[in-house]
């Protein structure tokens, strides 16, 4: 019993001990945040992955240019001899029958090929592995950038939630304070039981707008946390404020910067590139290829190192393919990669018109976002006075509690406005950055 209660006792020290950092709420910074997008989110993981495979499809294009060496050994399980019949040397007896062997019971063969020309279909081969490990880099900035700009855009949304929540719990104890005080007017008589029930449905009004918030902004954590590839149920809290930066980017600067810089655009590029190999590699199946083979051979009826019983054989082959006739199937073959060609054209064409559209499109929302929140700014300061000159006029009997509320909801109106175009501005300017694929 004495033994259970010191294991019980030193269990209880070591577990306490033990530090429970999954269950630490972590603080994030945007920095941060990105910073953990780029190291956990799965599918720019798998993009970067995509790279290493392209890399291993060079160096197996590269192979392709060195000599083949194989190996093969085999040995006979079962076999079935020919038989020879002779006539007989002696008249009258019958003919004699003679087994022969041709079967080799083990063989060892080492087969030998160097190809010297191919009609430059190992070349494109090489040339395209090449331009599809370049591709795939332009790949992974392309999801460095949808990742970057996701995460982004998910934590100004937390931001904006939590604004959000501010400003219905402000409304919210703005109308449980009106309350109180006609409740104290009520009971002196200097309020109307009207006051008094309009002012406690107005307070039930605004609850469910502060559960609605503050549920929205739970949910902004869950979605910038799947972006970042954590837990889910880890706790954070993020660190930061929407801050309006002023930025006023020219249209012709802003797409000659996109043309330059997006990464689809350069994977199109490079797209095309290897579908240029793709026609030289269908006409080299038209071409004579030339190569070098040869084979070795070590063969014995008995397998015993120990006696001298094994022969062996060796041939060198210069080979020639000249293709005479295949159906037509090289032309087909060229028809169908110049097609893949003009298809690329066609649809880089469309990429080219989406990625002026997508710039054009962030700068005009930047403007409509700016010119919104300037106005905005203006109308968040004449909303508060306006409530503080009802609250002095109610006080005073000069107006009606509705007209208190009536300040008070364009107040709560106003700060959500102002604090909805500064999160579409920041998100616009993030969107801008996208748009011309810089970081």
């Amino acid at each position: 019993m004495k033994r259970t209660a010191i294991i019980l006792w030193i269990s209880g020290l070591i577990f306490s001990s033990v530090p429970l950092h999954s269950q630490d709420t972590m603080t994030l910074t945007l920095e941060k945040s990105l910073k953990l997008a780029l190291e956990q989110n799965p599918f720019h993981l798998a993009a970067e992955k995509n790279v290493d495979t392209a890399k291993s499809q060079v160096r197996q294009a590269a192979a392709a240019f060195f000599p083949s060496l194989n190996g093969q050994g085999t040995t006979n399980l079962s076999e079935k001899v020919m038989e020879l019949e002779f006539p007989s040397l002696i008249p009258g007896q019958p003919p004699q029958r003679v087994e022969v062997d041709f079967t080799r019971d083990y063989q060892f063969t080492f087969a030998l090929n160097i190809p010297i020309f191919t009609g430059g279909r190992l070349m494109s081969g090489y040339k395209q592995a090449g331009y599809q490990l370049k591709s795939s880099r332009q790949g992974v900035r392309q999801s460095r950038q949808d990742v970057i700009y996701n995460t982004k855009r998910a934590f100004y949304g937390i931001l904006l939630a939590r604004k959000f929540v501010e400003v219905a719990q402000e409304a919210v104890d703005v109308a449980e304070e009106l309350h109180k005080n006609i409740e104290v007017q009520y009971e002196v008589g200097l309020a109307s039981k009207f006051d008094l029930l309009r002012s406690e449905v107005q307070v039930a009004n605004l609850k469910p707008q502060l559960i609605r918030a503050e549920n929205n902004l739970k949910v902004a954590k869950l979605s910038l946390k799947n972006i970042m590839g954590m837990d889910q149920s880890h706790p954070i809290e993020v660190k930061g404020e929407l801050i309006y930066q002023p930025a006023d980017p020219a249209l012709e600067t802003a797409l000659e910067t996109a043309m330059r810089n997006r990464p689809e655009l350069k994977q199109f590029r490079l797209q095309k590139k290897v579908a240029g190999e793709a026609v030289i590699m269908a006409r080299s199946s038209g071409l004579p290829s030339v190569s070098i083979s040869g084979q070795y051979n070590y063969w014995a009826d008995q397998f015993n190192f120990k006696e001298d019983n094994w022969s062996n054989f060796y041939s060198l082959n210069l080979m020639v393919n000249i293709p005479i006739f295949n159906g037509l199937a090289t032309h087909a073959r060229v028809a169908q990669a110049k097609s893949a060609l003009k298809e690329l054209d066609f649809n880089q064409k469309g990429l080219v018109d989406q990625i002026r559209f997508e710039v054009r499109q962030a700068i005009l929302n930047l403007q409509e976002a700016r010119q919104s929140l300037m106005s905005q700014e203006k109308n968040v300061d004449q909303a508060q006075e306006s409530l503080r000159i009802a609250e002095l006029n109610y006080k005073e009997g000069m107006v009606t509690v509705l007209d208190v509320q009536q300040a008070q909801t364009a107040l709560s109106q106003a700060k959500t406005n102002y604090s909805q175009a500064l999160y579409d501005y920041v998100v616009a300017q993030a969107e801008l950055q996208k748009a011309m694929g810089v970081e």
